[in-house]
């Protein structure tokens, strides 16, 4: 008699249904564990299905971890941008804006941000993705934040603005995963958009960031 166990089959379901679920168990392995825990067989061990169904809807791994890492980040974008407020006050909107950024229960996506920073040097793929998210950050926040002003007629250099913050909200946002951060994540925020939008040349962009073919390199 025969009593060696073995797993049981996955359930059938519609092909699109299979790789929705491949792909919402890996962003939830990579969200719960951070994207150095993502392999094919941990993703096929979350989803309930063998690694080589995996490979079959995902061929490339490289792609997937970058799929799964814009997957993360863009729906975080999507949230914050789209609950953006400019009113009453585009200063106390934007102190807003970087309160929710550094908060503490957002470790899990700047943990996240800070792997795929590490990890892109070395795949090609996540490298591109983390590129263009971080474009997409930029552009998002510089958009809204010139509406923003336009619509409250404030000297306000849109892209310097967004530069300025989402830099110190990357640095920031790191030293947290260690403990090193002001434990008064609100006044470093009043601070910050202070500094940004109090300095003397705001409404200019002569010396606002520029990027160059070069700078993707």
């Amino acid at each position: 008699m025969n009593t060696t166990s073995r797993a049981s089959a996955p359930r059938r379901m519609p092909p699109e249904q299979r790789e929705r679920a491949i792909v919402d168990g890996a962003v939830a392995l990579v969200r719960e564990s951070g994207l150095d825990a993502f392999t094919v067989r941990a993703v096929a061990a979350r989803t309930g299905v063998t690694p080589a169904l995996v490979s079959h809807y995902r061929p490339v791994a490289d792609a997937f971890v970058a799929e799964v890492f814009g997957a993360i980040v863009g729906s975080e974008r999507e949230e914050v941008l789209g609950a953006f407020d400019p009113e009453p006050d585009l200063r106390a909107s934007l102190q807003r804006l970087v309160e929710t950024l550094l908060d503490d229960s957002r470790d899990d996506v700047a943990l996240i941000w800070v792997q795929a920073w590490s990890m892109g040097a070395r795949n090609d793929a996540l490298g591109d993705r983390v590129r263009a998210e971080m474009d997409r950050w930029q552009s998002g926040l510089e958009d809204v934040i010139a509406r923003a002003a336009s619509a409250a007629h404030e000297p306000v250099d849109p892209s310097f603005t967004a530069w300025m913050l989402l830099a110190m909200v990357d640095g920031m946002s790191a030293h947290s995963l260690v403990k090193w951060a002001p434990r008064d994540r609100a006044d470093l925020a009043r601070r910050t958009v202070a500094a940004v939008l109090d300095r003397p040349d705001a409404s200019t962009s002569a010396t606002s960031p520029t990027r160059t073919p070069e700078d993707h390199r």
